[in-house]
């Protein structure tokens, strides 16, 4: 079964809900995108219509993959800065892939639609995200072609007495 990727489509309803339930069930399988478990599609609304309002205005884009029913399973979605001195390259944030596909590919194809996505765009030569340290996520992103560019001990505490690397890849696009 093959996703199905889409940069910037029309953010509607069903969208959005689509995101939410992705972003929750990601969240709650343990995946590394911003909150710990339990969550729910509620916890998680204001930071997607953070990132929604950043794609109406411009500053983002939005790359979300269907699975071959028509639901949201896999996003990632490339921020400008807005600092005229690195306005060259973009960062990745909620990059995910629904826990039913993860270890079929799918993240590799996310992730090349997501550099075919920031390549498309004028004046960009590289995609930065950060990743939490403790999961293998560096290995992964590696895998697709980043490289580790930098790290802070402990920066990321999921819990009590659980502090994470908090690691930055880059991609270079040429």
């Amino acid at each position: 079964m093959a996703l199905t990727f889409t940069v910037d489509p029309v953010i509607d309803p069903a969208l959005r809900d689509g995101i939410l339930r992705l972003w929750a069930d990601v969240s709650n399988a343990g995946g590394a995108v911003g909150f710990v478990p339990p969550v729910t599609p509620d916890d998680i609304r204001p930071a997607l219509l953070k990132q929604l309002a950043a794609v109406a205005g411009g500053g983002s884009r939005l790359v979300v993959g269907y699975d071959e029913e028509g639901r949201v399973a896999a996003t990632s979605f490339l921020t400008h800065n807005t600092h005229r001195l690195q306005r060259h390259w973009l960062w990745a944030y909620t990059v995910m892939v629904h826990p039913r596909y993860q270890g079929l590919g799918h993240g590799r194809d996310l992730m090349a639609a997501t550099a075919d996505a920031a390549r498309s765009i004028e004046g960009i030569d590289a995609i930065r995200l950060g990743c939490r340290g403790g999961l293998g996520l560096e290995g992964f992103y590696a895998s697709c072609g980043y490289r580790e560019v930098g790290r802070v001990p402990g920066a990321i505490r999921v819990a009590p007495g659980d502090d994470r690397d908090d690691i930055t890849m880059l991609l270079p696009l040429h």
